[in-house]
């Protein structure tokens, strides 16, 4: 069991890592390395040996292994990202990176969006070696950069040029996942995620004839352009149910009492009212327009337009995902993919899947902890390439009207007290028996 000390701690280590501005602008506007050299100090503190690692000066990644007492046993990865994506501060009720702890509740970006989690690891870590206590199995630390971008400085670059770190891992755990969710009629669900959407992030480019402002000009690029965005924004995307979320929408209609019929899944949805979000979102590919690149001069044609797509693929979903964007986009207009990666599924009868719900009901014995599939991705997606299937599973005890997903890049991102020191518990139970 997790002692005072560690409940503490994790307080603190939330709070202090939220005070170190780990901002990632993208394009490598983030340094990392006064967060990884905080955390790896603390490792050291427990006995580990961490290793501080850069592909870029300043984007540090921290690794270290505690050695289980079963060399037989297949090794399992636990990883957080020390970056964030930014904040304004005017837009916030405290600073936000102040780590204020304020009324129990500890204040800041990263507060959700995963230094929390990062603290947690740490003090479960910490707790272990005052207490002489060895899991099972080898567990992998790894803190890493640039999550919130390209994760080329981060798990991008560990799995490939790093992979030795990770032998003998076969699963990983990191975030979203094993938090409250309240349905309004006074049940808790804690949804942990075994899958999550692959990433296809498009470029879109159209060409044509540049010309004056004035002139009629039948090949527009602009026009061009934005016909294709405004079809590929509007067009709706066929339902496709992968396990995931046929074990989802399974467990939540069998919670409920309501037939799971699965050939009528908006009726499904529409019966269990807000319980419907954890999988609304995992139905179907996505493409949404986001950013739009023309011209220089209000009376100038430009001969090029360019837009920016987020695209997000369900597992088996890459073909009609492609035939659908060259018909969206048609002959005038080019597409290529910006930034890629896969869609992950993983398996929700594994004996680490019913740990993981095991460790959430001993500490939550009201709690329904249910399947359910990310609509965006994490680092596991870089660590798949390494043969590791990835969970997410950051337990937050939450209390009623706290919208924890509203919060992930949020304006004043915020964690209970009681939520961390929950969460130290249930890692702590659930890495002690992984």
């Amino acid at each position: 069991m997790a002692d005072e000390h560690a409940l503490d701690e994790v307080v603190t280590f939330t709070s202090d890592l939220i005070r170190i501005d780990t901002t990632n602008r993208g394009g490598g506007d983030c340094r990392e390395r006064p967060a990884a050299e905080y955390a790896a100090e603390r490792l050291a503190g427990a006995g580990l040996e961490p290793v501080l690692l850069e592909r870029t000066p300043g984007r540090t990644n921290v690794v270290a292994r505690l050695a289980g007492t079963d060399p037989t046993a297949d090794a399992l990865l636990v990883h957080g990202h020390l970056d964030v994506v930014p904040a304004e501060a005017a837009d916030w009720s405290v600073h936000p990176f102040s780590g204020e702890v304020c009324d129990g509740v500890v204040w800041g970006r990263g507060a959700v969006d995963m230094k929390n989690m990062d603290a947690m690891i740490l003090a479960v870590v910490r707790a272990w070696a005052r207490q002489g206590v060895r899991p099972r199995r080898d567990i992998v630390i790894a803190f890493t950069a640039d999550e919130e971008a390209s994760a080329e400085d981060g798990s991008g670059f560990l799995a490939d040029r790093h992979p030795e770190l990770f032998e003998g891992c076969t699963e990983g755990i990191s975030e979203s996942g094993a938090y409250t969710v309240h349905d309004g009629s006074g049940r808790q669900l804690y949804p942990i995620a075994a899958g999550e959407r692959g990433t296809a992030w498009l470029k879109l480019t159209a060409r044509g004839r540049a010309g004056h402002g004035s002139k009629v000009n039948r090949d527009n690029a602009v026009t061009r352009l934005a016909a294709a965005v405004a079809r590929i924004g509007e067009h709706e995307w066929p339902l496709r149910l992968t396990p995931t979320v046929r074990a989802a929408l399974t467990e939540l209609a069998a919670l409920y009492g309501i037939d799971p019929d699965l050939s009528d899944v908006d009726t499904l949805l529409a019966k269990l009212g807000p319980a419907a979000k954890l999988v609304e979102h995992t139905l179907r590919n996505s493409s949404n327009p986001t950013m739009l690149d023309a011209g220089y001069k209000v009376n100038v044609i430009p001969g090029q337009a360019e837009a920016y797509i987020d695209g997000r693929i369900l597992p088996g979903g890459e073909d009609d995902f492609r035939a659908t964007l060259d018909r969206l986009t048609g002959p005038d207009v080019d597409w290529e993919f910006h930034h890629r990666e896969p869609a992950l599924q993983s398996p929700v009868d594994s004996t680490t899947f019913a740990r993981m719900r095991a460790a959430v009901q001993e500490f939550a014995p009201e709690g329904h902890p249910v399947p359910y599939c990310m609509s965006g991705g994490t680092d596991a997606k870089q660590f798949s390439r390494l043969g590791i299937t990835g969970y997410g599973f950051a337990p937050l005890k939450l209390p009623e009207g706290f919208d924890y997903q509203a919060l992930f890049h949020g304006v004043d991102e915020r964690v209970p007290v009681e939520a961390l020191h929950f969460g130290v518990r249930v890692l702590d139970r659930f890495l002690r028996t992984a």
